[in-house]
């Protein structure tokens, strides 16, 4: 197949970006998207031209690398997937196919299609972590857990933090992402000690990053490749309200 890639090229944060258009000759449909884009770069290196930098690393699913805008949605046109997941087949020969990196005041370009995700790390450091007693491995089942809880933290620890959330939403809410952080840890004995002061922690940072606001428009809980539940945002605004009495 024949597809036609117009992508976003930026040199660095305060460079002006634009499109450029690019046709790509005999791609299979059973390539991913990234062995789509790994093709067209060795053509460009063979060229003596500059590649396309974008951000990848296991190709898996799990890192929460592989942050693309294609065809105006988070990761593409398929829903529970992220881009490293996305097929070739998912596409029409001869189309145009238009890819931008995320689009985000917290989420800075540093080249072409790899913007700055560190400010998820920063709200993270604010809060995401539990008290722990050094000393030998506890018993798997020392501290008893109902299953409904272990199920949901679950759920919630799925999220890769990928930004999906807030390149989606039009108020580049982190407030998916955020939630998910926290329902993880509170739903568990383990995260009680800082339970109160983490969310205050997180969202004060949240705020602090530049983040807009959430407006439940629910496309935050459609684009995550994960399929995280906005009802971890309905937990986080519990648990805000509850920590400031």
């Amino acid at each position: 197949m024949r597809v036609t890639l117009k992508v976003w090229r930026q040199q660095k944060a305060d460079s002006q970006g634009s499109f450029e258009s690019y046709p790509v000759e005999n791609v299979s449909e059973d390539m991913s998207f990234f062995e789509m884009l790994d093709m067209l770069n060795d053509q460009l290196v063979l060229a003596g031209k500059t590649p396309i930098a974008f951000d990848h690393d296991c190709r898996e699913g799990i890192c929460g690398t592989c942050g693309l805008f294609i065809n105006g949605r988070a990761h593409g046109p398929l829903t529970g997937i992220t881009t490293c997941q996305l097929h070739m087949r998912s596409f029409k020969d001869g189309k145009t196919i238009i890819v931008e990196p995320w689009r985000a005041k917290a989420f800075p370009v540093i080249k072409d299609l790899i913007v700055d995700r560190i400010s998820f790390d920063r709200m993270m450091e604010a809060g995401g972590y539990i008290s722990i007693n050094t000393g030998g491995t506890p018993d798997a089942n020392e501290i008893p857990i109902p299953k409904a809880n272990a199920d949901e933290a679950m759920d919630a620890a799925s999220c890769i933090g990928c930004g999906a959330c807030v390149a989606t939403c039009k108020n580049s809410s982190a407030m998916l992402f955020v939630s998910a952080k926290v329902s993880q840890l509170t739903l568990l004995p383990q995260g009680q000690p800082e339970r109160e002061i983490r969310v205050k922690n997180m969202v004060a940072q949240m705020d602090k990053e530049g983040f807009g606001s959430c407006t439940n428009t629910g496309a935050c809980e459609v684009e995550c490749p994960k399929e995280i539940s906005i009802i971890h945002i309905a937990r986080l605004n519990r648990e805000f309200i509850k920590s400031s009495f």
